[in-house]
């Protein structure tokens, strides 16, 4: 899945945080509400206006930032 046609990244929305495209849903957002126990049903039912495409390319795009991060060491 691409998700570069789903999550944008314009400073003049969400001061430049990467959200899903047309709206104001953060990707942070998202992650908070997966971490937070919610379900990707639950996410699309609070956000109906949201799709399992979306969802998951926020998943994606979160996952290749992480990977793409720099290791921090521990002291």
């Amino acid at each position: 899945m691409d998700y570069k046609q789903y999550i944008e990244r314009n400073p003049e929305v969400m001061m430049g945080k990467p959200v899903i495209k047309g709206t104001r849903i953060t990707v942070e957002l998202i992650m908070r509400k997966l971490a937070g126990g919610y379900s990707v049903d639950e996410l699309i039912e609070a956000y109906p206006h949201l799709s399992r495409p979306q969802v998951l390319c926020a998943l994606e795009y979160a996952a290749d930032i992480i990977a793409n991060d720099e290791a921090v060491e521990t002291v």
